[in-house]
């Protein structure tokens, strides 16, 4: 088994096990404030963590894409605009591949 492989298994017992924790919180401990505004509040940083590591890097450098930034500033636009969520995602990826083919690096 390779290296690749043995972290692809760790990763899915590690992902198992953070849901089973999840499901397996007392009610009395979710009943907390605190405890809810901080379950609210950690997959919205890690999405932006995410979305911002993915527009600003390339590989192991940071690197600004004209085309990618605007793509997300296209998705942005049309967040803002409420649209549903296929149709942000298909914005944001025809935004940049139109810079792409116009072009811009």
């Amino acid at each position: 088994m390779t290296a690749a492989w043995i972290a692809v298994l760790a990763t899915a017992a590690g992902c198992y096990a953070l849901k089973l924790t999840g499901l397996t919180v007392p009610q009395r401990v979710l009943g907390n404030p605190r405890v809810r505004r901080f379950a609210e509040l950690v997959p919205v940083a890690l999405l932006a963590a995410l979305v911002a590591a993915q527009a600003g890097t390339s590989g192991h450098a940071i690197s600004v894409d004209p085309a990618r930034l605007a793509g997300l500033g296209a998705a942005v636009i049309a967040l803002l605009l409420r649209a549903p969520f296929l149709l942000v995602i298909v914005v944001a990826a025809a935004t940049a591949a139109l810079l792409r083919l116009a072009g811009v690096a």
